[in-house]
C-alpha cells in the first residue's frame, strides 16, 4: 500500500514519518522544500509539491491509496483560513483524480461549535473541505499536544522556566483534555488499518480533564519549581497574545492564534476512539515528563572543549577513569574543594575525596559527589552532579581513535540543564570559572595522557622483530589461552594463579612472581584491543609504579608483521631508585623479550629470527 504524507517536515508530520518507516512500510512525502525532509529509509520517496498550487500535486498522487493531510497555515499571518480552505481544496480534487482511498486527517478539538475561535473554526473547516471531494475521510480531533517541540508545550515551559509569577487571564482555566504526542502519532498509524465505511471522526484525548493553568501547576511541580499563578478577568485573548509575544517572542505569530483559541472548551464527547483503537493513552504527568526529558537537551547549557593526543583511546582514557578521589581533579584542586565546601553549607553532599576504587569505575560508582551514570572502557564517562544546583548537570569524557588508532581525540562537555530563572543565571555566573578549570582540566589530561604524572615520569623500552606470518594470524595464536603459557619465561618462578577474559578489553591475569614462599602477585587489567592489531594490559597490582605493555602486529604486505611490544614502565621509589635501578631492568627486559620473540618466531618459521 503507498501511503501519501503531507507535513512531514512539521512536527507532528515528521514523528508520524519515523513511526511510518519504523514500521518497515513505504512511504512518499509531498513538500514544499524536499530537501528539508528526514527520510532515514531507501523506501522513503520525497517529491516536490505545494497543496496551494493544484497543479504541483498531479504525479504526487500516482500509486497512492492512503494520503495524511497534515498541513496547516497559521504562520502565514492573519489570512491563513483562507489559505487553510484552499490548501485543502486543491489537496482534496487531486486525490479524488487519482483514486485514493482514504484521506487522514489531524484537526482541533472543541464542544463550542457555535463560538470557535479563527483558528478551530479553521481546522473543522479544513476537515470539512477535504469530505467534500468525496474521498473518504478519517478525521482525528485532537485537544492540547503534549510533547517536546509541540507549540502548546513549548509555550508552557517558555511561561513556567521565565517567569516566577504570572499574571493570567481567566482562560488559562478553561478545561481541556491534554494528549500526549505519541499517543497522537499511534492513532494517525493505527488509521491505516481501520476498515473504510465512508469516513470517520474521532475525539482523541488523554484519561484527564485539566485546564491550561493546571497543565503550568504541574509542569512546575516535576521541574521542582514554584509558581504563583495570578488570575486576571481584563487580560483578553489579544492582550495576551502581545503579551505573550513579549515574554516568548520566538512562538509569536502562531501562538496568537492559539491562545484565542483557548477561550474554547476542548473535553471529549465522544469516546469511539477508544472502542475502535487499541490504545490506551498516558496520564498528563507521564506526557509531561516524557515531553520535559526529550526537550531537555535542546534547552542545556553547553561547555564543550576537545584535544587530540598522540596515544591511542585506552592510553588516552586512563587519566580520565582515574579522575577523582586521591587522585584529584588534576587542574584548581584548590576550585574544587571550595566548591565541595560551598555545597556542604548549603547542606549538599560537598566533593569528600573519596571513590571506591582508584582506577576503575562501573556505573553507580560515586566520586567526589559525582555519580557514574555513564561508562563504556576507554570510550566514554559520564558523571552525574549530587552536588546543590539549580537544575541538573552532567560532566562528560569522550575518547575516539584518529587514524587507526594511533591517535586520539578527547571531547570534555559540561552540559546542564537549569531550572528556571535561577538555574540559568547559575550558569551564566559560573560560566567565567568554568572557562579556566574546564580549559585546565583538558590540558592536563592531554599531558596526563601522552607523559604520565609528569614529562619524565615513565620510561619506555620498545622491542621489535620482523616475523615471516600474516598479522591476522599472529593475532589469532594470541588470543589462545595457553599462548601465554609458552610466552612466560623458563623455569618455575613465574606462573598464572587466575586469569579472566584473555586479552580484549577488561581481561584480566594475576601472576605469582618469585620462588617458593617469597612470591609477590602481579595483578594486570587488559585494554586497548584492536581485533587483528593490538592489545595491551596496566598493571593493577604490584611492583611498579607505572607499567603498560601493548603489543602490536602491523601487517608488512600479506606474509610478514612487524611485532611489537612497548613498554612504559616507572619504578617506585622515585628520582634515586630510577637512576639506581633503571640500567639493570632495561637488561632484564631486553633478555625477557628477546626470548619471547624468539619463542614466537618458532611457532611460525625456521628460519633466523630477524629484528626489526
Amino acid at each position: 500500500m503507498e501511503i501519501l504524507l503531507t507535513g512531514a517536515t512539521g512536527y507532528v508530520g515528521g514523528r508520524l514519518l519515523r513511526a511510518i518507516e519504523d514500521g518497515g512500510q513505504a512511504v512518499r512525502c509531498l513538500a514544499r522544500r524536499p530537501g528539508e525532509v528526514a527520510a532515514t529509509r531507501s523506501t522513503t520517496g520525497v517529491v516536490p509539491g505545494d497543496c496551494l498550487d493544484e497543479a504541483s500535486l498531479e504525479g504526487a498522487f500516482s500509486g497512492v491509496r492512503v494520503a495524511y493531510y497534515m498541513v496547516h497555515s497559521m504562520g502565514a499571518g492573519r489570512h491563513f483560513a483562507e489559505l487553510d480552505r484552499q490548501a485543502a481544496s486543491n489537496f482534496g480534487r487531486a486525490a479524488a483524480r487519482a483514486g485514493v482511498q482514504r484521506i487522514i486527517y489531524l484537526g482541533g478539538l472543541s464542544d463550542d461549535v457555535g463560538s470557535l475561535s479563527k483558528h478551530l473554526r479553521s481546522r473543522a473547516e479544513t476537515g470539512d473541505v477535504l469530505r467534500a471531494s468525496g474521498v473518504p475521510v478519517i478525521e482525528f480531533r485532537a485537544s492540547i499536544v503534549i510533547g517536546a517541540g509541540s507549540l502548546s508545550f513549548e509555550i508552557v515551559r517558555a511561561l513556567v522556566e521565565r517567569l516566577p509569577v504570572m499574571i493570567c487571564p481567566r482562560w488559562v482555566e478553561t478545561q481541556a483534555q491534554p494528549i500526549a504526542i505519541g499517543d497522537v502519532v499511534a492513532y494517525l498509524r493505527a488509521a491505516l488499518e481501520v476498515p473504510a465505511a465512508g469516513g470517520q471522526t474521532f475525539e482523541i484525548a488523554g484519561p484527564e480533564v485539566v485546564s491550561y493553568g493546571d497543565i503550568m501547576r504541574r509542569y512546575a511541580r516535576l521541574r521542582g519549581l514554584r509558581r504563583l499563578l495570578l488570575p486576571v478577568p481584563v487580560l483578553t485573548p489579544r492582550l495576551s497574545g502581545m503579551w505573550l509575544a513579549l515574554v516568548t517572542p520566538a512562538h509569536a505569530r502562531v501562538g496568537r492564534a492559539l491562545v484565542n483559541g483557548l477561550r474554547n472548551r476542548s473535553v471529549v464527547r465522544s469516546y469511539a476512539a477508544l472502542d475502535v483503537f487499541a490504545i490506551e493513552p498516558m496520564p498528563l504527568d507521564a506526557a509531561l515528563t516524557t515531553a520535559i526529558d526529550d526537550a531537555a537537551g535542546v534547552h542545556w547549557k553547553v561547555d564543550t572543549r576537545t584535544a587530540v593526543v598522540n596515544v591511542p583511546p585506552a592510553r588516552a582514557f586512563a587519566p580520565i577513569r582515574q579522575i577523582g578521589g586521591r587522585t584529584g581533579w588534576y587542574y584548581g584542586n584548590r576550585l574544587w574543594k571550595a566548591r565541595g565546601r560551598i555545597d556542604r553549607w548549603m547542606g549538599g553532599i560537598g566533593m569528600d575525596g573519596l571513590r571506591r576504587d582508584p582506577h576503575h569505575c562501573t556505573v553507580g560508582d560515586v566520586i567526589d559527589g559525582w555519580t557514574v551514570d555513564t561508562y563504556e572502557p576507554d570510550g566514554r564517562m559520564r558523571l552525574l552532579a549530587g552536588m546543590k544546583l539549580p537544575g541538573r548537570g552532567w560532566l562528560e569524557f569522550e575518547v575516539t581513535p584518529l587514524d587507526g588508532g594511533r591517535h586520539s581525540q578527547i571531547r570534555q562537555t559540561a552540559r546542564f540543564d537549569p531550572k528556571g530563572v535561577l538555574g540559568r543565571a547559575y550558569w551564566y555566573a559560573v560560566l567565567p570559572f568554568h572557562a579556566v578549570i574546564f580549559r585546565g582540566l583538558l590540558r592536563r589530561l592531554a599531558q596526563l595522557a601522552e607523559h604520565g604524572d609528569h614529562p619524565n615520569a615513565a620510561s619506555v623500552f620498545v622491542h621489535r622483530s620482523m616475523v615471516p606470518a600474516p598479522a591476522d594470524a599472529l593475532f589469532r595464536w594470541h588470543e589462545r589461552p595457553e599462548a601465554l603459557l609458552h610466552l612466560m619465561p623458563p623455569g618455575n618462578w613465574v606462573r598464572v594463579e587466575h586469569r579472566e577474559g584473555g586479552v580484549r578489553n577488561g581481561g584480566r591475569v594475576t601472576l605469582a612472581i618469585g620462588l617458593g614462599r617469597f612470591r609477590f602477585r602481579w595483578e594486570a587489567r587488559h585494554y586497548g584491543y584492536v581485533r587483528g592489531r593490538q592489545f595491551s594490559d596496566e598493571q593493577v597490582r604490584g611492583p611498579f609504579r607505572i607499567w603498560r605493555h601493548t603489543h602490536r602486529m602491523e601487517a608488512i604486505g600479506t606474509s610478514q608483521t612487524l611485532y611489537e611490544d612497548r613498554v612504559e614502565y616507572a619504578m617506585r621509589g622515585g628520582v634515586l631508585a630510577h637512576r639506581l635501578f633503571d640500567g639493570l631492568l632495561r637488561r632484564l627486559l631486553a633478555r625477557a623479550f628477546e626470548q619471547r620473540h624468539r619463542t614466537v618466531h618458532a611457532r611460525f618459521s625456521h628460519r633466523p629470527l630477524a629484528h626489526a
